[in-house]
């Protein structure tokens, strides 16, 4: 049966979220604040690729699921957008990153190879596909999660910033299969398609978790309430790890075999059916218009 893929309308009322949103625990706190550094740039950069490689869909089904994507993604932009401000407004300015951030996907992912290389137009834009659906890999295994995350309720996480999570998590399951539909029309046959499938994820997963450890060292180092008395350690990670508050390591490794795989597809990954019931009830789309 196949469901609809749509941008929704939300809000969110950051005014009482505290900096640690995750009360006592600043490194679980930080590790997921990690998001609004990197998806702002990052999902802009998406539609942008996804606009780019519009032209290239025949088919008709899949080229309205793709324009829902789109618009699901700009939308999340926005929201994350608005915690970097919500962050800023209390002190913790991430501007120093997110620098880095643009420059990665704006400059060295861009419209045109880095440094001229010679590179056609289609093998690049392929490429960039590849990379977006490699990191939609990881984007649903987390949406997942952070939907049965019950160790965030005990915990006593901000309500607000947890909607916005789960939200978002919510419809990165929905739209589970985009990306990956999108590399697979777009993206070649045969063995150049897969080879291109694997150097997408090869560049994907230790570009994330080098981005993921940065950001969380420097969210924690420039957290005005910690004022440098604590840092980014995997001890304290695996602690919350333990406590529920993050997802395992190796649920995320676990999820580049699966990938890897000739005959995969992420039509399998996560439960649909947790993903919507949630948005149907989720606060952020109450009394929108």
């Amino acid at each position: 049966m196949s469901h609809r893929i749509a941008p929704r309308r939300v809000a969110f009322d950051w005014s009482r979220t505290p900096l640690h949103w995750i009360p006592g625990e600043p490194t679980a706190t930080h590790v997921i604040n990690v998001l609004h550094l990197l998806l702002p740039a990052g999902e802009r950069w998406f539609v942008k690729v996804f606009k780019e490689g519009l032209p290239l869909v025949r088919d008709p089904e899949l080229r309205a699921d793709v324009k829902g994507f789109m618009g699901q993604e700009a939308t999340h932009s926005v929201q994350h957008t608005h915690v970097l401000d919500h962050l800023a407004a209390q002190r913790l300015d991430t501007a120093d990153f997110t620098r880095h951030v643009d420059f990665l996907f704006e400059r060295l992912l861009g419209e045109r190879p880095p440094l001229g290389a010679p590179v056609p137009a289609r093998e690049w834009l392929r490429f960039r596909l590849s990379v977006v659906a490699a990191i939609e890999q990881f984007t649903v295994v987390l949406g997942d999660w952070v939907l049965a995350a019950e160790g965030l309720d005990r915990a006593g996480a901000d309500a607000v910033m947890l909607d916005l999570l789960r939200w978002h998590g919510a419809e990165e399951v929905e739209h589970r299969a985009v990306a990956f539909d999108m590399y697979q029309h777009c993206g070649g046959t045969g063995t150049a398609r897969y080879a291109r499938r694997v150097a997408g994820m090869a560049v994907t997963a230790p570009a994330m978790l080098y981005l993921w450890v940065w950001g969380t060292a420097y969210l924690m180092r420039h957290d005005p309430q910690l004022a440098g008395r604590a840092r980014y350690s995997l001890k304290e990670h695996d602690r919350a790890v333990r406590k529920g508050l993050l997802p395992a390591w190796r649920d995320l490794g676990a999820a580049i075999p699966r990938y890897l795989r000739r005959s995969y597809h992420p039509s399998h990954e996560g439960s649909l059916s947790r993903a919507v019931e949630y948005l149907k009830r989720s606060r952020a789309t109450e009394g929108v218009a």
